[in-house]
Parts: C-alpha cells; structure tokens; sequence
C-alpha cells in the first residue's frame, strides 16, 4: 500500500519551512490504518518479540494495537512527571534543549525481546533514549517500527546497531 496517499502533509507547522506528516489521516482510514497496524504486526512477530513499548503519545496509537493484535503487553514511555510508579529515567537532547523520558521500573522483566514503536524516525532522539530505558532495565531491543522515516534527517544513524522497520520513507 502506498501510505503516502493517506498522510497529510501540513506545511509551516508547527513552524515557517516544516514540512509535517499528519498520521490523523492514515487513523482516520480504518482499512489503511489496520493495514498498517497489520504490517507492523507483521514485523514484531518476525522479531518474536515479547513485548511492545512505545514512547508517548503516538507511539501508543502504533503500538497499542500491535500488542493487542499479538496478545503481548504494551509499556508505556513517558514524559518526566506521568508515570505514577517507581520509575528510571532518560534525558535526550532537543532542537532547542533537553527533555526527559521515563519508564516504569518494573514494565521490562530482564532477557525480554522488545519492539519499540513510534509513528516518526527523524532524528532518533526519542528512539534512543527509549532503547537506553529498555536497555537499562535489561530488555533487549530487538527491533524498531515506524509508520513513517525521514531519511533526508538520516535518524538511523543514532539507531545504527538496531534492526528498523519503515512503513514509508520521505527522502
């Protein structure tokens, strides 16, 4: 399928010279989005992974529905201040500054196989602090979803010594 048909581009949003990808339009399509959701299904089985995690907020309307449809759990990645138990934390670099991501402590059990997923790889800023929280927790991050890459940003060379799987890419 070509994904491109059913993703908005808005440009000068959120800014002047930004070219952004609205996914709300692939969701809205109920037989492109399951066919998507189904094709990243697809890739976390072939990884056999054992659970899902997604950085907030779209990596949770991506992956959500893949560990629903393989009956795996989903873990949460959030922003500092939005998980309410015991957590580990991550700080990440920005376009203009810093953030910080945080993981429930106990959401990745050591030895376990996870596929992250998320609706964008840009940069890999919010990708790598995510495999670094999997990481530290004793997941191992067997592979990296995406509805959509921007190769022209080049993320995936943050993110080289992992297996990444794009839907689409915009060069």
């Amino acid at each position: 399928m070509d994904y491109k048909k059913h993703i908005t581009i808005v440009e000068d949003w959120p800014q002047e010279g930004i070219r952004f990808k609205d996914i709300t339009t692939l969701m809205q399509n109920g037989p492109a989005y399951k066919k998507a959701i189904m094709e990243l299904t697809a890739y976390a089985k072939k990884q056999q992974a054992d659970v899902i995690v997604g950085p907030e907020a779209r990596g949770f309307v991506v992956g959500c529905p893949i560990a629903t449809e393989l009956e795996l759990g989903f873990v949460p990645v959030r922003k500092k201040g939005k998980l309410p138990r015991e957590v580990i934390e991550c700080d990440y670099g920005l376009e203009y500054g810093k953030d910080c991501l945080t993981i429930h402590k106990d959401s990745i059990q050591p030895g376990q196989r996870v596929v992250i997923t998320d609706d964008l790889l840009a940069t890999g800023g919010t990708i790598e602090a995510t495999t670094k929280l999997v990481e530290q927790l004793g997941g191992e991050v067997v592979g990296l979803a995406f509805l959509i890459e921007l190769a022209y940003i080049d993320g995936r060379k943050k993110l080289e010594q992992y297996d990444i799987f794009s839907l689409t890419t915009y060069e």
